[in-house]
């Protein structure tokens, strides 16, 4: 891709749209009233994390900032080319058709048969 991955988590963070919300699941009375859930959403690659499982919303930033760098890093890898294994049907269906117009060009070459 395109951008860098910066090392500190400041640089990182100020690359990103930062969204609060309030998180559901376990956790009761502390979970529905604080806005502790955290959605990093990266403006270069558009890539979006979201943490949700801490009650505090700094260990949910902390989290979601883990996860955008491993979802980066793995972004930033060259995809790796597809070994062949074996034909494609399209292929397959294509050299068959061609084998069968060959077998009929060469079965037009035979003198016709007398009755």
């Amino acid at each position: 891709m395109g951008y860098s991955i910066p090392h500190s988590d400041d640089e990182l963070l100020s690359q990103c749209k930062v969204q609060v919300f309030r998180g559901s699941g376990p956790g009761g009375q502390s979970v529905n009233t604080t806005d502790s859930a955290v959605r990093l959403i990266h403006d270069p690659s558009g890539i979006v994390v979201v943490a949700r499982r801490e009650r505090s919303q700094y260990q949910n930033k902390r989290v979601a900032l883990k996860r955008l760098r491993r979802k980066l890093e793995e972004a930033s890898q060259p995809r790796r080319q597809r070994v062949e294994t074996h034909p494609t049907k399209a292929s397959v269906k294509r050299r068959l058709e061609s084998k069968r117009k060959q077998s009929l060009k060469k079965q037009q070459r035979s003198r016709p048969i007398d009755d």
